[in-house]
């Protein structure tokens, strides 16, 4: 079941005259499926892409085509006003410089204008030909927007064409901005999925992590409102993605990034960092008849972390015996370990015991609801 992190919240979704508004009724679905109340105004522009009638359906609500005697602008994102959040998705180049000026001459315009006023957080999301996106006017404008703390997101830069990015980056940036942002400020970094150790030309040593745990802590931290890196051989959206293969590479990628930046302030050592790699063998290794690999221990990059830069660390822990090992890790400086089972790997859900100085507690459900209990319990240690 999808965790409704929206659940409560209302979104106004302004649709304004790009062709990219025929892929409103998706992300009006998503939201919706997060638990959102959305309502949806849009420009007359709009109404010739996409009918009204279509997005009063997937939102649920009648479409605000004009202001009323009723002042919807103000009941909505007015002082007081119900909505949490001011979504314009798609966002023209025409509307972009229009509230930059202040201008309020469409029902998507006067809902910005008086969104800004009433400080309710605002999203646009362009979308336009990219020689429109890198008109000098529009670069300004949305420089000027930023400044004023309004949201502009990356468009995708595809087919000479600025393109709204996707749909789960939209959401996340959403969820960012009405969940309160507790970790604002704040820096995290995660190492995440498997390493892969050179045996020969052709052959690899690694393990069944999947990297899943990993990119729910990353998305969850982001939601949060912290800056995020994550270390690791994937790419995850809304957080800087650092490349590393092997458990070299990651010490190496882990280490120069704590470096550049001074330490960071929550380090979630998620990945399963390989313990032992072999002597490389030069070329392929024969098959048909045996052979041996020599394992050599590697340093343990955990370590290196809480002895050279204290940040709150998360270690994560495969322990088939009583918590002895994630008691060591407790000891040597963890802030929090989270003991799993090797069928946890690989898997969307599974079953956890966390550990940490206020005791013992079972975690079980999917990874993103791990992930959301895991910062439940770092924000609340932070604030003590």
């Amino acid at each position: 079941m999808m965790r409704k992190t929206l659940a409560g919240k209302q979104i106004i979704i302004g649709v304004t005259g790009s062709i990219a508004a025929v892929e409103l009724v998706r992300l009006i679905h998503e939201l919706r499926r997060k638990g959102a109340d959305l309502r949806v105004v849009m420009t007359p522009a709009a109404t010739g892409i996409i009918t009204p009638d279509a997005l009063a359906y997937a939102s649920g609500h009648e479409v605000i085509g004009r202001i009323s005697g009723l002042v919807e602008h103000v009941t909505f994102c007015g002082d007081g006003g119900t909505a949490d959040l001011l979504l314009i998705a798609p966002c023209t180049a025409n509307t972009i410089s229009k509230i930059a000026c202040g201008i309020d001459d469409t029902p998507v315009t006067t809902f910005a204008t008086t969104a800004l006023g009433s400080k309710t957080p605002v999203i646009l999301v362009p979308a336009m030909h990219h020689s429109m996106f890198r008109h000098p006017a529009i670069i300004a404008n949305i420089r000027r927007l930023k400044e004023w703390g309004v949201g502009v997101l990356e468009p995708r830069i595809e087919e000479e064409k600025a393109k709204m990015p996707v749909q789960e980056e939209i959401v996340l940036y959403c969820e960012r901005a009405v969940l309160g942002r507790p970790l604002a400020g704040k820096r995290v970094l995660i190492t995440s999925g498997p390493c892969r150790e050179t045996v020969d030309d052709v052959r690899i040593l690694t393990t069944r992590s999947s990297g899943r745990m990993g990119r729910e802590l990353a998305l969850e931290a982001f939601r949060l409102g912290a800056e995020v890196a994550v270390v690791h051989r994937d790419t995850f959206p809304c957080v800087t993605n650092i490349p590393a293969d092997s458990a070299a590479e990651m010490r190496n990628a882990v280490l120069r990034v704590l470096k550049e930046h001074g330490g960071t302030d929550i380090y979630i050592s998620a990945a399963a960092i390989s313990d032992f790699a072999p002597a490389a063998a030069v070329g392929k290794i024969s098959s048909g008849r045996p052979a041996t690999l020599a394992l050599e221990p590697l340093p343990k990059l955990i370590t290196e972390v809480i002895e050279q830069f204290h940040p709150f660390v998360v270690a994560f822990k495969i322990d088939r015996s009583p918590k002895k090992g994630a008691r060591a890790l407790l000891a040597g400086g963890a802030g929090m370990v989270l003991m799993n089972q090797p069928e946890t790997m690989g898997s969307p859900d599974g079953s956890y015991t966390l550990l940490d100085n206020q005791g013992v507690s079972e975690l079980r459900g999917t990874k993103e609801e791990t992930a959301a209990a895991v910062f439940r319990g770092i924000t609340k240690r932070l604030q003590t």
